[in-house]
Protein backbone atom coordinates (compact mmCIF):
# COMPACT_ATOMS: atom_id res chain seq x y z
CA UNK A 1 0.00 0.00 0.00
CA UNK A 2 0.99 3.91 -0.38
CA UNK A 3 2.10 5.57 2.62
CA UNK A 4 1.72 9.03 4.17
CA UNK A 5 4.47 11.34 5.39
CA UNK A 6 2.99 13.91 8.45
CA UNK A 7 5.30 16.49 8.62
CA UNK A 8 5.19 17.71 12.15
CA UNK A 9 7.94 20.75 11.82
CA UNK A 10 5.61 22.20 8.82
CA UNK A 11 2.42 22.00 10.94
CA UNK A 12 3.43 23.19 13.74
CA UNK A 13 5.21 26.35 11.51
CA UNK A 14 1.40 26.69 10.36
CA UNK A 15 0.19 26.58 14.02
CA UNK A 16 2.62 29.28 14.54
CA UNK A 17 1.36 31.52 11.73
CA UNK A 18 -2.20 31.07 12.69
CA UNK A 19 -1.47 32.21 16.48
CA UNK A 20 0.39 35.32 15.35
CA UNK A 21 -2.98 36.54 13.91
CA UNK A 22 -5.04 35.22 16.59
CA UNK A 23 -2.97 36.63 19.45
CA UNK A 24 -3.19 33.41 21.41
CA UNK A 25 -2.78 29.76 21.12
CA UNK A 26 -6.34 29.56 23.38
CA UNK A 27 -7.89 31.11 20.35
CA UNK A 28 -7.23 28.07 18.03
CA UNK A 29 -9.79 25.16 17.20
CA UNK A 30 -8.42 22.57 14.77
CA UNK A 31 -10.82 21.42 12.41
CA UNK A 32 -10.59 17.51 12.36
CA UNK A 33 -13.47 16.47 10.10
CA UNK A 34 -13.06 14.34 7.84
CA UNK A 35 -10.20 12.45 8.91
CA UNK A 36 -7.91 15.24 9.86
CA UNK A 37 -9.07 16.40 6.01
CA UNK A 38 -7.05 13.35 5.13
CA UNK A 39 -4.70 13.88 7.47
CA UNK A 40 -5.63 11.26 10.16
CA UNK A 41 -7.89 11.92 13.13
CA UNK A 42 -6.46 10.89 15.91
CA UNK A 43 -2.30 12.28 15.20
CA UNK A 44 -3.39 15.19 14.16
CA UNK A 45 -5.23 15.73 17.03
CA UNK A 46 -2.26 14.07 19.30
CA UNK A 47 0.62 16.46 17.80
CA UNK A 48 -2.27 19.73 18.58
CA UNK A 49 -2.58 18.75 21.73
CA UNK A 50 1.11 18.74 22.02
CA UNK A 51 1.60 22.10 20.54
CA UNK A 52 -1.17 23.53 22.86
CA UNK A 53 -4.43 23.53 21.29
CA UNK A 54 -6.66 22.79 23.42
CA UNK A 55 -10.21 23.43 21.07
CA UNK A 56 -11.16 20.91 17.76
CA UNK A 57 -13.88 20.78 15.59
CA UNK A 58 -15.09 17.72 14.23
CA UNK A 59 -17.86 16.52 11.69
CA UNK A 60 -20.13 14.40 14.18
CA UNK A 61 -19.98 12.73 17.48
CA UNK A 62 -18.17 9.41 16.45
CA UNK A 63 -15.34 11.29 15.51
CA UNK A 64 -15.33 13.13 18.64
CA UNK A 65 -15.24 10.37 20.86
CA UNK A 66 -11.79 9.41 19.24
CA UNK A 67 -10.34 12.63 20.19
CA UNK A 68 -12.18 14.28 23.44
CA UNK A 69 -9.47 13.35 25.36
CA UNK A 70 -7.25 15.71 23.96
CA UNK A 71 -9.09 18.71 24.30
CA UNK A 72 -10.75 20.73 26.92
CA UNK A 73 -13.63 21.18 24.36
CA UNK A 74 -14.72 19.95 21.04
CA UNK A 75 -17.37 21.26 18.61
CA UNK A 76 -19.46 18.45 17.04
CA UNK A 77 -21.23 20.29 13.76
CA UNK A 78 -23.91 17.46 12.87
CA UNK A 79 -25.26 14.02 13.61
CA UNK A 80 -26.56 13.49 16.97
CA UNK A 81 -26.14 15.40 20.15
CA UNK A 82 -25.85 14.33 24.22
CA UNK A 83 -25.24 15.59 27.08
CA UNK A 84 -21.21 15.51 27.46
CA UNK A 85 -18.69 17.04 29.80
CA UNK A 86 -16.17 17.89 26.60
CA UNK A 87 -18.46 18.29 23.76
CA UNK A 88 -20.96 20.80 22.41
CA UNK A 89 -23.28 20.65 19.35
CA UNK A 90 -23.99 22.79 16.27
CA UNK A 91 -27.83 23.86 16.56
CA UNK A 92 -28.87 24.38 12.47
CA UNK A 93 -32.45 24.69 12.91
CA UNK A 94 -34.85 25.36 15.34
CA UNK A 95 -35.97 21.36 15.39
CA UNK A 96 -32.75 20.57 16.70
CA UNK A 97 -33.25 23.27 19.72
CA UNK A 98 -36.33 20.90 20.93
CA UNK A 99 -34.54 18.03 19.66
CA UNK A 100 -31.53 18.38 21.94
CA UNK A 101 -32.17 16.94 25.92
CA UNK A 102 -31.82 19.25 28.81
CA UNK A 103 -28.47 20.16 29.82
CA UNK A 104 -26.24 19.56 26.47
CA UNK A 105 -23.94 22.15 25.71
CA UNK A 106 -24.91 23.26 22.52
CA UNK A 107 -23.44 26.24 20.17
CA UNK A 108 -25.83 28.21 17.79
CA UNK A 109 -25.45 28.47 14.21
CA UNK A 110 -26.89 31.68 12.52
CA UNK A 111 -27.09 31.51 8.57
CA UNK A 112 -25.73 35.45 8.20
CA UNK A 113 -25.65 34.84 4.68
CA UNK A 114 -24.08 31.15 3.35
CA UNK A 115 -27.52 30.10 3.11
CA UNK A 116 -26.41 26.33 3.81
CA UNK A 117 -27.83 25.95 7.49
CA UNK A 118 -27.84 27.72 10.40
CA UNK A 119 -30.61 29.77 12.01
CA UNK A 120 -31.74 32.77 9.95
CA UNK A 121 -30.70 36.05 11.49
CA UNK A 122 -34.57 37.05 12.12
CA UNK A 123 -35.24 33.74 14.12
CA UNK A 124 -32.20 34.48 16.52
CA UNK A 125 -34.34 35.50 19.42
CA UNK A 126 -36.78 32.92 18.88
CA UNK A 127 -33.86 30.88 18.99
CA UNK A 128 -32.62 31.86 21.86
CA UNK A 129 -35.97 32.00 24.11
CA UNK A 130 -35.91 28.30 23.09
CA UNK A 131 -32.57 27.27 24.25
CA UNK A 132 -33.62 29.03 27.34
CA UNK A 133 -37.08 27.19 27.72
CA UNK A 134 -35.40 23.75 26.56
CA UNK A 135 -32.80 24.06 29.25
CA UNK A 136 -30.17 24.02 26.88
CA UNK A 137 -26.28 24.94 27.72
CA UNK A 138 -25.70 27.56 25.11
CA UNK A 139 -21.63 27.41 25.43
CA UNK A 140 -21.01 29.04 21.69
CA UNK A 141 -23.05 31.03 18.94
CA UNK A 142 -21.13 30.92 15.35
CA UNK A 143 -21.49 31.61 11.68
CA UNK A 144 -19.39 30.83 8.28
CA UNK A 145 -17.95 32.89 5.66
CA UNK A 146 -19.25 32.08 2.15
CA UNK A 147 -17.13 34.12 0.42
CA UNK A 148 -13.61 35.13 2.76
CA UNK A 149 -11.46 34.39 0.46
CA UNK A 150 -12.28 36.61 -2.14
CA UNK A 151 -11.82 40.51 -2.65
CA UNK A 152 -15.34 41.38 -2.22
CA UNK A 153 -17.57 43.15 0.04
CA UNK A 154 -18.82 39.53 1.30
CA UNK A 155 -16.92 39.13 4.04
CA UNK A 156 -17.64 42.59 6.08
CA UNK A 157 -21.32 42.26 5.04
CA UNK A 158 -21.83 39.19 7.02
CA UNK A 159 -19.42 40.29 9.61
CA UNK A 160 -21.80 42.89 10.02
CA UNK A 161 -24.64 41.02 10.59
CA UNK A 162 -22.95 38.64 13.01
CA UNK A 163 -22.27 41.89 14.76
CA UNK A 164 -25.36 42.19 15.17
CA UNK A 165 -26.36 39.01 16.41
CA UNK A 166 -23.84 38.74 19.72
CA UNK A 167 -25.83 42.09 20.60
CA UNK A 168 -29.05 40.05 20.69
CA UNK A 169 -26.96 37.18 22.57
CA UNK A 170 -25.85 39.59 25.21
CA UNK A 171 -29.04 41.56 25.12
CA UNK A 172 -31.11 38.11 26.49
CA UNK A 173 -29.22 37.74 29.04
CA UNK A 174 -26.43 34.87 28.08
CA UNK A 175 -22.98 35.01 29.28
CA UNK A 176 -19.77 33.82 28.65
CA UNK A 177 -20.49 32.65 25.21
CA UNK A 178 -17.92 32.02 22.81
CA UNK A 179 -18.14 34.08 19.80
CA UNK A 180 -16.56 32.63 16.91
CA UNK A 181 -17.28 33.43 13.02
CA UNK A 182 -13.59 33.29 11.57
CA UNK A 183 -12.61 30.32 9.46
CA UNK A 184 -9.05 29.46 7.59
CA UNK A 185 -9.86 32.04 4.98
CA UNK A 186 -11.31 34.58 7.29
CA UNK A 187 -8.55 34.38 9.56
CA UNK A 188 -5.99 34.86 6.90
CA UNK A 189 -7.24 38.09 5.46
CA UNK A 190 -8.18 39.70 8.62
CA UNK A 191 -6.01 42.31 10.00
CA UNK A 192 -7.41 42.70 13.52
CA UNK A 193 -9.15 40.14 15.31
CA UNK A 194 -11.14 40.08 18.27
CA UNK A 195 -13.30 36.84 18.57
CA UNK A 196 -13.18 34.02 21.23
CA UNK A 197 -12.01 31.94 18.52
CA UNK A 198 -10.83 30.32 15.26
CA UNK A 199 -11.46 27.66 13.21
CA UNK A 200 -9.10 26.69 11.45
CA UNK A 201 -8.81 23.61 8.91
CA UNK A 202 -7.21 23.87 5.64
CA UNK A 203 -4.43 26.63 6.82
CA UNK A 204 -3.40 24.30 9.47
CA UNK A 205 -2.51 21.58 7.24
CA UNK A 206 -0.31 24.01 4.68
CA UNK A 207 -2.96 25.81 2.26
CA UNK A 208 -4.49 28.72 1.63
CA UNK A 209 -6.55 29.52 -1.07
CA UNK A 210 -6.87 33.14 -0.66
CA UNK A 211 -6.89 35.37 -3.72
CA UNK A 212 -3.63 36.83 -5.39
CA UNK A 213 -4.39 40.11 -4.13
CA UNK A 214 -4.29 39.56 -0.64
CA UNK A 215 -1.21 39.48 1.42
CA UNK A 216 0.53 36.39 1.39
CA UNK A 217 1.08 34.18 4.58
CA UNK A 218 3.88 31.52 4.48
CA UNK A 219 2.50 27.95 4.91
CA UNK A 220 3.95 24.76 4.71
CA UNK A 221 2.03 21.31 3.33
CA UNK A 222 2.27 19.23 5.98
CA UNK A 223 0.82 15.64 4.01
CA UNK A 224 3.21 14.43 1.26
CA UNK A 225 1.61 10.80 -0.31
CA UNK A 226 4.44 8.06 -1.56
CA UNK A 227 4.42 4.78 -3.08
CA UNK A 228 6.02 1.78 -3.61
CA UNK A 229 7.34 -0.13 -6.79
CA UNK A 230 5.52 -3.64 -7.25
CA UNK A 231 7.27 -4.39 -10.43
CA UNK A 232 9.06 -3.24 -13.56
CA UNK A 233 9.71 -4.31 -17.16
CA UNK A 234 11.19 -3.41 -20.09
CA UNK A 235 8.50 -1.84 -22.51
CA UNK A 236 9.69 -2.19 -26.57
CA UNK A 237 8.72 0.56 -29.03
CA UNK A 238 4.77 0.39 -30.28
CA UNK A 239 3.87 -1.82 -26.83
CA UNK A 240 1.32 -0.60 -24.84
CA UNK A 241 0.16 -0.17 -21.13
CA UNK A 242 -2.77 -0.80 -19.03
CA UNK A 243 -6.55 -0.58 -19.76
CA UNK A 244 -7.73 0.23 -22.73
CA UNK A 245 -4.47 0.55 -24.12
CA UNK A 246 -4.50 4.29 -23.88
CA UNK A 247 -0.59 4.99 -23.73
CA UNK A 248 2.10 3.48 -26.54
CA UNK A 249 5.41 3.50 -26.32
CA UNK A 250 7.35 5.49 -29.11
CA UNK A 251 10.43 3.91 -28.03
CA UNK A 252 12.09 1.15 -25.55
CA UNK A 253 11.03 2.43 -21.77
CA UNK A 254 11.87 0.82 -18.51
CA UNK A 255 8.23 1.95 -16.59
CA UNK A 256 7.82 0.50 -12.82
CA UNK A 257 3.86 -0.39 -11.23
CA UNK A 258 3.54 1.58 -8.18
CA UNK A 259 1.12 0.59 -5.49
CA UNK A 260 -1.69 3.45 -5.44
CA UNK A 261 -5.19 3.88 -7.52
CA UNK A 262 -7.95 5.31 -7.02
CA UNK A 263 -9.00 2.33 -4.55
CA UNK A 264 -6.74 4.76 -2.78
CA UNK A 265 -8.51 7.74 -3.26
CA UNK A 266 -6.23 9.21 -6.29
CA UNK A 267 -8.12 10.60 -9.33
CA UNK A 268 -8.68 8.39 -12.01
CA UNK A 269 -9.18 11.37 -14.12
CA UNK A 270 -5.89 12.00 -14.43
CA UNK A 271 -6.01 9.42 -17.33
CA UNK A 272 -7.12 11.79 -19.72
CA UNK A 273 -4.63 14.70 -18.99
CA UNK A 274 -1.90 12.65 -17.46
CA UNK A 275 -0.77 13.98 -14.01
CA UNK A 276 3.36 14.81 -13.59
CA UNK A 277 4.44 14.11 -9.67
CA UNK A 278 6.82 17.21 -8.54
CA UNK A 279 9.59 15.17 -9.25
CA UNK A 280 8.72 15.11 -12.99
CA UNK A 281 6.66 11.61 -13.61
CA UNK A 282 4.18 11.36 -15.57
CA UNK A 283 1.87 8.46 -15.19
CA UNK A 284 1.67 6.12 -18.15
CA UNK A 285 -1.69 5.11 -19.31
CA UNK A 286 -5.02 4.51 -16.96
CA UNK A 287 -4.94 4.52 -13.39
CA UNK A 288 -6.42 1.12 -12.02
CA UNK A 289 -7.63 0.30 -9.06
CA UNK A 290 -4.76 0.02 -6.96
CA UNK A 291 -1.92 0.32 -9.23
CA UNK A 292 -0.18 3.08 -11.34
CA UNK A 293 2.60 3.19 -14.04
CA UNK A 294 5.59 5.40 -14.61
CA UNK A 295 9.09 5.69 -16.44
CA UNK A 296 11.23 4.65 -13.95
CA UNK A 297 12.51 2.10 -11.44
CA UNK A 298 12.77 3.82 -8.33
CA UNK A 299 11.62 1.70 -5.45
CA UNK A 300 9.52 4.40 -3.81
CA UNK A 301 8.24 7.62 -5.72
CA UNK A 302 6.74 10.90 -4.00
CA UNK A 303 3.29 11.34 -5.74
CA UNK A 304 2.70 14.63 -4.34
CA UNK A 305 3.93 16.51 -1.52
CA UNK A 306 1.80 19.85 -2.18
CA UNK A 307 -2.18 19.07 -3.32
CA UNK A 308 -2.30 22.76 -4.52
CA UNK A 309 -0.13 21.81 -7.37
CA UNK A 310 -2.25 18.24 -7.50
CA UNK A 311 -5.53 20.51 -7.49
CA UNK A 312 -4.58 22.76 -10.44
CA UNK A 313 -3.80 19.78 -12.57
CA UNK A 314 -7.30 18.28 -11.90
CA UNK A 315 -8.96 22.09 -11.97
CA UNK A 316 -10.61 21.91 -8.15
CA UNK A 317 -9.21 22.66 -4.71
CA UNK A 318 -6.57 20.96 -2.38
CA UNK A 319 -9.77 19.85 0.15
CA UNK A 320 -10.83 17.51 -2.59
CA UNK A 321 -7.40 15.96 -3.12
CA UNK A 322 -6.13 15.77 0.23
CA UNK A 323 -9.87 14.08 2.06
CA UNK A 324 -9.97 12.04 -0.65
CA UNK A 325 -6.93 9.86 0.45
CA UNK A 326 -8.17 6.40 1.70
CA UNK A 327 -8.10 6.77 5.71
CA UNK A 328 -6.47 3.05 5.63
CA UNK A 329 -3.34 4.39 4.38
CA UNK A 330 -0.73 4.02 6.96
CA UNK A 331 0.60 7.65 7.74
CA UNK A 332 3.85 8.30 9.96
CA UNK A 333 5.15 11.63 11.32
CA UNK A 334 8.40 12.90 10.34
Amino acid sequence: MAFIHINKQNFYHNLNQIALKTGAVDKIAIVLKDNAYGHGLVLIAKLASEFGIKHAVVRDLREAKEVKSFFDTVLVLAGEREVDEVCSFALNSLADIANTAKGTKVELKVDTGMHRNGIPCNKVDEALALIQAQGLDLVGVMTHYRAADILSAEYFWQSKRFETVKNQVEAAGFRGVRMHSHNSAAILRTQHFDEDLVRVGIAAYGYNELDDCFAPMQLKPVLSLHAKKVSSIHLQANESIGYAATFTATRPMQVSTYNIGYGDGWLRACSDVPYTTEEGLTVLGRVSMDLMSFETSQEEICILSNAQVAAKHFNTISYEIVTALNSDIPRYII
